[in-house]
């Protein structure tokens, strides 16, 4: 069974999803942590796009939710803190837009969602990845609210950080997702939306934890 949220960019996507995850005791699927793991070998193949393709069909992603942490392995190593680090993270936009990538991590994705019961976040799941998901959400907040929340999570590791700083680096990745050739960000025509703008953490997860245990 598998559970997808989808929305842009400083949404509360991510954090939600987990948060459902650990209440309700059933899997997490980071999609995004996996387009990083990508953009890593990307890097690795020094932007070479043939021997990224060759290294990206060969390397083994393995992955697994533990500990309320999601953790990635190449080929038996872990780089779960390698792709959170600027380098990987000013780059998977790139990587993110190839239509080879998403093709990938789609394949990996779905090849374990028949076994367990997932709940996942992203920017096309809805829509690109499982169109046939059991229940979809769409979170939503404006620019200026998404802008903020990502500020106040990202300024104590960058004191540098401007709030027009983080909202310009928002608005690019909004335009980019919308408009790539490779399953743009939209929302799906059965999706739940939820606009996050005046909602409180707690409120956000409540709504949708009300769905699922519907569901389940």
């Amino acid at each position: 069974m598998i559970i997808v949220i989808d929305g842009p960019a400083g949404s509360g996507k991510s954090s939600t999803a987990r948060s459902v995850a650990n209440r309700l005791q059933i899997e997490y699927l980071d999609s995004g942590a996996l387009y990083r793991t990508a953009t890593l070998i990307y890097l690795e193949a020094d932007r070479d796009k043939e021997e990224f393709f060759r290294l990206l069909e060969n390397k083994k992603i393995s992955f697994r939710y533990e500990a309320q942490n999601f953790k990635i392995e190449v080929d038996g190593r872990p780089v779960t803190n390698e792709i959170r680090t600027p380098r990987v993270g000013n780059t998977v936009s790139e990587v993110a837009a190839m239509p080879e990538v998403r093709a990938h991590v789609n394949k990996l994705m779905r090849n374990v969602v028949p076994n367990g019961v997932y709940i996942a976040e992203g920017r096309d799941l809805g829509t690109a990845v499982f169109p046939d998901a059991d229940l979809k959400f769409y979170m939503s907040a404006n620019l200026d609210e998404r802008a903020r929340r990502r500020y106040m999570e990202q300024k104590g590791n960058n004191p540098d950080l401007t709030l027009e700083e983080v909202k310009e680096n928002i608005r690019r990745r909004d335009h980019k997702d919308s408009k790539r050739k490779a399953d743009p960000l939209k929302k799906a025509d059965d999706a739940i939306e939820i606009d996050t703008t005046n909602l409180t953490f707690e409120q956000q997860v409540d709504q949708i934890c009300s769905k699922v245990k519907q569901l389940l």
